[in-house]
């Protein structure tokens, strides 16, 4: 036969661990608790049966009585100090203390027993009666007490009642034994009292320890709720920094396809190559949208778009939507005009352009006949921006799914390889961002006919143009006698750069740091040289970024040396750092045609 020896938790005695009740504590403190309004009625009572049978009972049993009562209500008196000194004390012997306790209130019980016993006989009617009144309201008092200690209790009723009635009975007569069986009855409910009570209390605990449990489970439910929420969030960050990083390091070798197709297109004049070269061009332009999507509906997901509304001109906005979608349009064989580009809008200017953009690639990518027209029209102090189209429309079961991400409208009829391009998430960041900015975006379709999308800011004012946006990008662009440094740390897209703006005609010094630049600039400046442009990276190395290579320019050459950014990194804050510091940028992978439209503007070199 094994024996197991149980481990005495830190900070408990051994005496706490002989009761396996964990609220004996807190009951033995109630019932000492409870001592001092006892002990003042039991005073009380006793100076009742005294003044009742004072001259009635002899004097000799009256005072045996008494020194029996003071001796018990000193000692439930004394112990009741004691407790009071040690109860905090954490080797407490709660038990042994409980013990005392129901000696002092047995001993109280049967004392008022004893009262009856002794006195009953002695006095008349009305003592009779007074001496019964005041035990049986000393036996009720005990039920709130004694209940929930069910042997104590029942013998604390029988201490008080049964030589009470025993009593009462050995008078003999008629009227004895109905009052011994009333007192019996009385017993009896009383007794019956204390069970109902005990079971009261009892589901009072069991309620409270419910409550205590489910109050438990909620602080463990409510932390891990918090803790699920914060790993939520360390994903949602760290989801956003994957597709950042992922996004910078595939647009780079994106970004070096496009240049060196281009560079192709101009060694070559055969017709197959530059449909190759469009080709290529296509791809990487599709490519770069979908990361594009990717990010917007990650930074949207963990709240990393922030709105900054301003007065902007509708002119401005245009004028880039053009210029970016027109020779698409143009390749598929339609129409893309803008309408009302005089006006001036409230709003983001920023998340304005990227719904838009949505929107016209959208209606492009489903439109095969006829055209898309942008118009902007003033509604009171509001402006209204649809986006028209003739396309394939939308049937009207599923116009609101379309705003789910990744659903994609069903054709009638098969669609175009190229129609398959996208991951379904442009419309969802459309209605996420007007949501963002408290813009109502709303939508006309009919199937076969086309499609409006209509979108309401508030309506702007006029402010000054501090500078003037590109026009249309040049069909073609000479930069003879043009020296442009150029800054960037990854080979394959210095080199790819290196080789078409030399097949545009530019003499080109490339490096692939901060310093060999500095070196070169110093240089270049004894020598009377003069760099018309520079065209640098963002992220170089882990040390510098083109921000510093242009400064570093700028200290050798002057500030107003012209500056473009090419980064594939779209973390915000870009857009202010290029105010700041007076420079262009550009989100790899650059498709050739932007590049070249944004040298001719920093140059305001005319194309031939």
């Amino acid at each position: 036969m094994s024996t197991t020896t149980m481990q005495t938790p830190p900070g408990t005695s051994p005496h706490a661990m002989t009761s396996h009740d964990p609220d004996l504590p807190d009951h033995v403190r109630n019932l000492y608790t409870y001592t001092p309004s006892s002990l003042a009625g039991n005073l009380i009572g006793a100076v009742v049966i005294v003044l009742l049978y004072a001259g009635f009972a002899s004097l000799l049993s009256l005072s045996l009585w008494c020194v029996a009562f003071t001796v018990v209500w000193v000692y439930r008196a004394w112990i009741a100090a004691r407790f009071k000194r040690i109860e905090l004390n954490p080797d407490t012997d709660f038990p042994r203390w409980r013990r005392l306790w129901n000696a002092g209130v047995l001993a109280s019980g049967a004392l008022w027993g004893a009262a009856v016993w002794m006195f009953y006989g002695a006095g008349d009617s009305i003592q009779q009666i007074g001496l019964i009144i005041t035990v049986y309201s000393y036996c009720v008092a005990s039920v709130p007490v004694l209940a929930d200690q069910r042997r104590a209790f029942l013998a604390f009723l029988g201490f008080c009642f049964v030589p009470t009635i025993t009593r009462i009975a050995l008078e003999g007569s008629l009227y004895s034994y109905e009052l011994a069986g009333v007192l019996l009855l009385a017993m009896a409910m009383t007794a019956l009292l204390g069970r109902n009570y005990r079971q009261a209390m009892e589901r009072v605990i069991e309620l409270k320890l419910r409550t205590e449990h489910l109050l438990e489970q909620l602080r463990k439910e409510k932390a891990a709720a918090d803790l699920a929420r914060q790993e939520a969030e360390v994903a949602n960050r760290a989801k956003t920094q994957f597709f950042a990083a992922a996004s910078h390091d595939l647009r780079q070798p994106l970004h070096a396809v496009g240049l060196f197709a281009e560079a192709l297109r101009n060694k070559s004049r055969d017709e197959e190559v530059i449909q190759l070269v469009n080709s290529i061009n296509s791809s990487v332009d599709a490519l770069e949208g979908l990361f594009s999507e990717l990010l917007d509906i990650t930074k949207i997901d963990t709240g990393a778009v922030e709105v900054n509304p301003q007065h902007f001109k509708l002119k401005d906005l245009f004028a880039r939507l053009r210029l970016h979608y027109e020779p698409t349009a143009f390749e598929k064989g339609l129409m893309l005009k803008f309408r009302g580009e005089q006006h001036h809008a409230y709003a983001d200017p920023v998340l304005v352009d990227r719904i838009l953009r949505n929107l016209i690639s959208n209606a492009i990518r489903y439109t095969e006949d006829g055209g898309i027209l942008v118009t902007c029209r003033p509604r009171g102090d509001r402006l209204l921006i649809q986006v028209w189209d003739t396309g394939i429309g939308i049937r009207a079961s599923e116009q609101d799914r379309i705003f789910e991400e990744f659903y994609q409208v069903e054709a009638d009829r098969p669609l175009p390889a190229h129609h398959r391009k996208g991951l379904g998430l442009g419309l969802s960041i459309v209605r996420r961002l007007a949501n963002l900015m408290g813009a109502s975006l709303t939508l006309k379709s009919r199937p076969g006919h086309g499609t409006v999308f209509s979108l309401v800011i508030p309506l702007g004012k006029a402010q000054r143009s501090l500078e003037p946006l590109p026009g249309r990008a040049p069909l073609g662009l000479t930069l003879e006698r043009k020296l442009i440094a150029v800054v960037e740390d990854e080979p394959s897209v210095r080199d790819g750069l290196e080789v078409l703006l030399k097949g545009w005609g530019a003499t080109v010094a490339a490096f692939d740091t901060v310093e060999g630049c500095r070196q070169w600039a110093e240089q270049a400046h004894h020598q009377g040289q003069r760099p018309d442009l520079a065209i640098v990276d963002y992220r170089i190395d882990h040390q510098h970024t083109g921000i510093d290579a242009i400064q570093v320019l700028r200290k050798v050459f002057g500030p107003e040396l012209p500056a473009i950014v090419v980064t594939g990194s779209t973390t915000a804050g870009l857009e202010e750092e290029a105010q700041r510091h007076d420079f262009h940028l550009l989100i790899k992978p650059v498709v050739p045609n932007k590049l070249r439209a944004m040298i001719a503007f920093k140059l305001g070199v005319r194309s031939h």
